[in-house]
């Protein structure tokens, strides 16, 4: 599959201006960014489990029992 060039992204960016408007493109790169990050962490799950390997914490999360303050 070939990679657009930059003329074709270009044209791509202001069909989608006239299209949306210039007020409704931070949303819409917002809702991108979040459906990729929700994809990313689904796919990182799915891959662990078939792996056999377990969850890991998120970064703010400790686990149980763990009071101490680092």
């Amino acid at each position: 599959m070939p990679v657009p060039g930059p003329m074709e992204l270009i044209l791509l960016l202001v069909i989608v201006l006239i299209i949306f408007g210039p007020g409704k493109l931070p949303d819409i790169g917002n809702a991108v960014g979040k459906g990729i990050r929700e994809f990313r962490k689904a796919s990182s799950e799915l891959e662990d489990s078939v792996r056999g390997e377990p969850k890991r914490p998120a970064k703010d999360e400790r686990p149980a029992g763990d009071t101490s303050d680092h």
